[in-house]
């Protein structure tokens, strides 16, 4: 099996399949060394003659000769199959390289059409006090706002901008849009009077 029908990548359980087969082989391998010990321990080039040249009797030469021959094409199988594994394994390796380069290629595509999409922030906000309308609204530390009512990051020119619209939104909801951890959030926003300083806290 040095291929999978059809052309098809090769997959984990081939090479477990070339494994298993590989391990038969080494059991039959062994089985006839076990043969060969068991003949009066003749291996692969003790002679299968006597001192005069006749067969020898104390061991049978057919299982012998059988033995030896079935090392020699095991062997060769094995060898044969070894090289398979090896290939094998390195297109699986080559194609999970490939597919990792892809999906992190993916992720990265994937990442920038989101930042493209993604308003430009025109402010961080960088507190949040407890208990304040801000905080009761779900505004979070690190968010960046890309739009505050009616300002954004067209018109934005400095925090005045921001305190004029709440001003005159008190007691009236408005909508915030913030970006966290790269995705657009909307966030209902109501100014009003509360324990702290300001509207918003």
């Amino acid at each position: 099996m040095a291929e999978p029908a059809g052309g098809r990548p090769v997959t984990v359980s081939d090479v477990q399949q070339l494994v298993r087969r590989k391990d038969e082989i080494e059991a039959q391998i062994k089985a006839c060394y076990e043969l060969l010990e068991g003949q009066k321990g003749v291996g692969m080039h003790e002679p299968l003659v006597d001192a005069e040249g006749f067969p020898r009797a104390d061991i049978d030469l057919y299982q012998v000769r059988t033995a030896r021959h079935n090392i020699i094409c095991l062997q060769n199988d094995h060898k044969a199959l070894m090289k398979q594994v090896e290939e094998a394994l390195h297109k699986l390796h080559a194609r999970e390289k490939e597919k990792q380069a892809k999906d992190e290629a993916e992720a990265l595509a994937e990442a920038l059409s989101q930042q493209q999409s993604l308003p430009q922030a025109f402010a961080k906000v960088n507190a949040v006090t407890p208990g304040s309308p801000a905080s009761v609204s779900g505004l979070q530390v690190d968010d960046e706002i890309v739009e505050f009512g009616s300002v954004n990051a067209n018109n934005f020119q400095n925090l005045q901008n921001i305190a004029m619209v709440v001003q005159h939104s008190e007691g009236r909801p408005l909508s915030v849009t913030v970006i966290r951890g790269g995705r657009r959030v909307h966030v209902g926003l109501t100014p009003k009077r509360w324990a702290g300083k300001g509207l918003l806290g």
